[in-house]
């Protein structure tokens, strides 16, 4: 089969070349892939990375060719996945834990930008509980993860605010759900009960100094590459205020979020209940290029590579 592998020196650090087909284990599924998704992450390790044939790749779309020996979606069905790396390939293994039937009207575009970023977003917004008049706040909201949090807490009754490096970032954020946009965080202003933070740096700590009594913050991610500075009696002279850390490879691998949440990401999407804004849609041999796009912030939303 053919597979995108990291080769150091090449343009972009990465090639389309053969690959040995993958051997599923008992409770993987063998299936083949229609369309992938980017992500920051693994782009990021993909530039960073000096071992020649290192697979990348953690979203995928596609259709079953063979059934996990231990059952499971059969040959022939539509579903999407996750793995820890190798999903940009003609086929992959895919544990069946980690995968989700698809309808028929869901394009496989779509449903491949649904697992890291909609199972991150769902998971984080998941650590606070009842969302229903909750002051939410999501930095980096126009990114994948931003766009699909917005949704979802708007949809659980939050008051939420969406927050942008830049202002041509903004477009279309109120239409998801957001009830204000602000350019960048700043650490005077309303208090949040919620604070989806992906930045790091300064915004952090201004995340910090805007938490209300027992409010919390979950980090998922440091775009800014800066550390963080914060005085601790900002946390404990309000309360039982928490700060989290979510890594949705930790939260898949370790069982703690799987098929049912992406059953019900996919059952939404295909209903037209949750958007998945496409920004970059491209073939696979058009990598290096939407990398690049992703890795310069020119993507708002979603990258997605299809495979033919």
């Amino acid at each position: 089969m053919r597979a995108l592998v990291a080769v150091p020196g090449a343009p972009g650090g990465i090639e389309l070349r053969d690959a040995a087909d993958p051997e599923p284990v008992p409770n993987q599924a063998l299936v083949e892939v229609r369309a992938v998704s980017l992500n920051r992450g693994e782009c990021v390790t993909l530039r960073q990375q000096t071992e020649d044939g290192w697979r990348p790749g953690w979203d995928l779309a596609g259709v079953v060719c063979r059934q996990a020996a231990d059952g499971g979606p059969a040959a022939g069905t539509r579903v999407v996945g996750w793995v820890n790396g190798g999903s940009w390939a003609e086929r992959t293994a895919v544990r069946t834990d980690h995968m989700a039937e698809l309808s028929e009207g869901l394009g496989f575009d779509v449903a491949a930008t649904l697992p890291v970023a909609g199972l991150t977003a769902l998971g984080t917004l998941a650590r606070r509980g009842a969302l229903l008049g909750a002051r939410v706040a999501i930095t980096g909201a126009a990114g994948g993860v931003g766009r699909f949090a917005v949704q979802l807490a708007h949809r659980g009754g939050a008051h939420v605010t969406g927050i942008v490096g830049r202002s041509e970032r903004a477009q279309g954020l109120a239409e998801l759900g957001a009830n204000q946009v602000v350019m960048g965080l700043e650490s005077q202003g309303e208090p949040f009960d919620l604070i989806l933070e992906s930045v790091g740096g300064a915004s952090l700590a201004a995340a910090i100094d805007r938490l209300a009594p027992e409010g919390l913050i979950v980090s998922i991610g440091n775009s800014s590459n800066e550390t963080t500075s914060f005085d601790p009696r900002i946390l404990y002279r309000k309360g039982a205020t928490r700060i989290e850390g979510f890594f949705v490879t930790w939260e898949l691998l370790n069982g703690r979020i799987g098929s049912q949440e992406l059953s019900y990401l996919a059952s939404l999407a295909a209903t037209g209940e949750l958007e998945s804004r496409i920004d970059l849609r491209v073939g696979w041999h058009d990598a290096v290029a939407a990398v690049d796009a992703l890795l310069e912030r020119r993507v708002a939303g979603k990258a997605v590579l299809t495979v033919d």
